[in-house]
């Protein structure tokens, strides 16, 4: 989310989605709020420190990292007192094994962790730590939640392919072999014990391996998604995994105004044309229509942070229209052509 007030950020999330709000991610408010540090604040036993390129593994605890376990710390209170009372699905987002291990330096190489396969090792260790000890303290917050938690992985493709450059950046480093990206992502998917999403709105994004990792939904960029990939992404959801489609833009079309609650002008046509765009992705899958209202969410095509307040607010209320709408624009349409 855009922003720096993690109260109104939270104010926003609980209003516009009551049905299944998120801890909001305000990374305008500097290191520690980024998705790496939001991430390396829960590492257990794993210190890090920021320097003028980014992340660092560091020998010691430092300010930075008291920095980002503050702020998390201080969202943590935010969300628990505007969440008091909730009963439903809550979501926390973060940063996955595979993207971490690519944003953070090894000390004195400036190579990236994933240069070094025990760095890699290491790290997801102690991420799968610090994610079941973030779990447990968010249940502990809001204990009516069924928490879902996302892992953010936007650089497994390139880790996958080999595009992740070294430190000079003449060269790549190699590709990493898919067996050690499935059971790296997998460790950490396991040990929260709760419903998880990957979310990645890279091209090229690897559902296949997601999906035999344990993930038990897959989060997506619609538009970025390839002919390639749908047979994919379609076993996946026959296999009762839910598809996070990302169709709703951050930045809303000229003439979709949000000013008014209801009626034209005001957002709903928008909406519309995103849950039409999800029906005819499922039809295209040549999945039954009848489970796409229960597999579905409709969520903005990818994070709001370059947004607007009032863009980001309007993307929310958008796709939780959206949302509402599948089930009834499915019995309108029944068995119409892709």
């Amino acid at each position: 989310m855009p922003g720096t007030n993690p109260a109104e950020a939270m104010r926003v999330v609980a209003g516009e989605l009551p049905d299944f709000p998120h801890l909001p991610e305000l990374p305008d408010r500097g290191p520690g709020a980024d998705l790496t540090g939001r991430a390396a604040a829960l590492l257990v036993e794993i210190p890090v420190e920021v320097t003028p390129r980014g992340w660092r593994l560091a020998e010691h605890p430092g300010r930075d990292l008291a920095r980002a376990r503050t702020m998390l710390s201080s969202d943590l209170d935010v969300m628990e007192e505007r969440l008091d009372g909730f009963r439903g699905p809550l979501k926390i987002q973060l940063c996955g094994p595979w993207t971490l291990a690519a944003t953070l330096e090894l000390p004195r190489t400036l190579n990236v962790a994933i240069a070094d396969p025990g760095a890699v090792a290491d790290l997801t260790a102690s991420l799968a730590e610090g994610a079941a000890a973030h779990v447990a303290e968010v249940a502990k917050r809001v204990p009516g939640a069924r928490i879902v938690v996302q892992l953010d992985e936007p650089a497994l493709p390139a880790v996958a392919g080999g595009e992740v450059p070294t430190a000079s950046g003449l060269s790549r480093l190699r590709p990493v072999e898919a067996e050690t990206l499935r059971e790296r992502l997998s460790q950490v998917i396991a040990s929260t014990a709760k419903y998880t999403v990957v979310h990645s709105c890279a091209l090229t994004v690897p559902f296949g391996l997601i999906r035999t990792a344990g993930a038990d939904a897959l989060s997506f960029d619609l538009s970025q998604l390839r002919r390639g990939e749908e047979d994919a992404v379609a076993e996946a959801a026959e296999a009762g995994l839910g598809l996070l489609t990302g169709v709703m833009p951050a930045m809303p079309a000229p003439d979709a105004r949000t000013t008014g609650p209801t009626g034209p002008g005001d957002g709903s046509a928008e909406a519309r044309q995103a849950a039409e765009r999800v029906i005819r992705l499922w039809r295209r899958l040549g999945l039954p229509l009848e489970t796409c209202p229960e597999q579905a969410v409709i969520t903005p095509a990818c994070g709001l942070a370059g947004a607007s307040p009032g863009q980001a607010r309007a993307a929310l209320t958008r796709c939780r229209e959206a949302g509402s709408m599948l089930a009834e624009l499915i019995e309108e349409t029944g068995d119409e052509p892709r």
